[in-house]
């Protein structure tokens, strides 16, 4: 039985982590950490947990992380694992980072976009980026990709790893339920003003953008750029991505397909749709569900993708990449049907 910390358990993806590993066969959270209430125990702050745990909130201790647990979870907001997280680096203890911080390998483009100038780049280079569904989790730090990267690089791997596409056409729509921006209050999560609503916000500018760019430059060196939007809609949970591209020359929809089905017939957790899929599909599952379309008019083509953004978008990916890290099979912990 392997045992976990937690940093950041206030927030929805460190509540959906201890969910996920409640129901884990092989792990224990034994500690579990956030920035106040300390020595008062989580079922006061989450009335649904009373009678199924009875851990308190500590202050966050990583000499303590480290003599009692086999690895920590960072589930916390942008900023925060770059300070907390190096000494676990340093000798080599298993993180896996739901945040931002260490995604981007190149410490120039990080700093454009995270606005940092502290992060040596040994420490960045240190850390693996794993697509928990495409790669293996193998290093000691594992960097989680984000909600709209995860939904989006699933969607497009097989069409720019075998150079299917122009790569000069790609345009991403993506929407996110309102989780997917955090617990912080501001006016873009107001009820009011998202009830019956819908708004594009961090237009050409948000920060996952560069994440996905990095992999599909890896995919494809020819790769140079998207065009990539976001929106809220108003939903708990959930991201919904639309994704465009001509189709490059002497592939036609049945080859695509083909490959779709071909690049992910072994995969736990992505299924390929014969109907487009729907936010409800998926919903409180570790899976990312995709839909294709052809216009033959146009020549472009569509292809949608659903995730739970706190599930395959942030805990259930991590619990994932955990997985992978121990040697577990994958899928332990996450086999949740979607909610009717």
């Amino acid at each position: 039985m392997k045992k976990v910390a937690i940093v950041g358990i206030r927030g929805y993806s460190g509540l959906e982590l201890f969910r996920i590993f409640y129901y884990h066969p092989e792990v224990e959270v034994t500690k579990i950490y956030a920035t106040s209430h300390y020595g008062e125990k989580l079922s006061e702050h989450f009335p649904q947990l009373e009678g199924l745990t009875d851990l308190t909130i500590s202050g966050f201790n990583e000499e303590e992380i480290m003599a009692e647990c086999d690895a920590v979870f960072f589930a916390t907001s942008a900023g925060v694992s770059q300070k907390l997280a190096l000494t676990f680096i340093d000798n080599n203890f298993p993180v896996i980072d739901l945040s931002g911080d260490f995604r981007l390998a190149d410490l120039e483009i990080y700093n454009k976009w995270y606005k940092n100038t502290n992060l040596k780049n040994e420490y960045l280079l240190s850390a693996q980026y794993n697509l928990a569904d495409i790669g293996q989790a193998k290093a000691n730090y594992i960097a989680n990709p984000g909600c709209y990267a995860t939904a989006t690089l699933l969607a497009l791997y097989p069409l720019v790893k075998n150079k299917m596409i122009d790569l000069d056409s790609i345009i991403v729509d993506a929407k996110s339920g309102l989780s997917g921006a955090g617990k912080g209050l501001s006016d873009a999560s107001h009820f009011v003003n998202v009830v019956d609503n819908m708004s594009m916000y961090k237009i050409n500018s948000h920060q996952h953008i560069p994440e996905i760019a990095q992999q599909l430059k890896i995919w494809n060196s020819n790769f140079q750029a998207l065009q990539f939007s976001t929106s809220l809609i108003p939903v708990s949970r959930g991201i919904f991505v639309s994704s465009y591209a001509k189709v490059a020359a002497d592939f036609d929809f049945e080859t695509i397909k083909n490959a779709y089905e071909q690049v992910y017939a072994t995969k736990n957790f992505v299924r390929i749709r014969r109907q487009m899929p729907q936010l409800s599909d998926v919903i409180g599952t570790n899976f990312c569900d995709i839909g294709l379309a052809y216009n033959p008019v146009t020549n472009v083509l569509s292809v949608v993708s659903v995730i739970d953004n706190l599930m395959k978008g942030a805990a259930g990916q991590a619990v994932q990449n955990f997985n992978q890290l121990f040697g577990y099979d994958e899928s332990l912990g996450l086999k949740f049907m979607p909610s009717l």
